[in-house]
């Protein structure tokens, strides 16, 4: 399943200028996702981050993973309406310069999820890559509520 910008605002609350997927390329609700975000010189960050060097900052990358995984788990029915809050973050590595004219290909695989209080607890294995070359992976703790 295929989603442009305007189906993934009906599926995840983000909105301009925090919303930094552009398209799902794949999507099992509940199982696994696959974004794209197309890397542009005037998006918000490159401003500061670094003048005359460009660089995606790594905490964007780890954000765009989680938009993605969000949208696999409140594509459920049973999530809808749901907001996805990060719980935590782990083994982030991060192994080369996202930068203007990358095309960043994002994947998150939800791993594990449980319920608690209402809540609903998981975790995600999400990678990050440029040309098929690994650009970020990290695991991902994510709570809707």
């Amino acid at each position: 399943m295929k989603l442009n910008k305007d189906e993934i605002k009906e599926l995840i609350p983000h909105r301009e200028p925090f919303l930094l997927i552009d398209e799902i390329l794949e999507l099992e609700p509940g199982k696994r996702a696959v974004a794209v975000k197309h890397i542009n010189a005037d998006d918000f960050w490159f401003a500061g981050h670094f003048p005359g060097h460009p660089v995606t900052p790594g905490v964007l990358i780890v954000e765009m993973m989680a938009q993605t995984g969000c949208a696999a788990m409140l594509a459920l029915p049973e999530n809808k309406g749901k907001i996805g809050f990060f719980g935590g973050i782990e083994s982030a590595k991060f192994r080369r310069e996202v930068v203007p004219g990358d095309e960043l290909i994002l994947k998150v695989e939800i791993v594990k999820t449980k319920s608690a209080m209402g809540s609903v607890i998981g975790y995600g294995e999400g990678t990050a890559s440029v040309d098929g070359k690994a650009a970020c992976s990290a695991t991902i703790q994510f709570v809707l509520k």
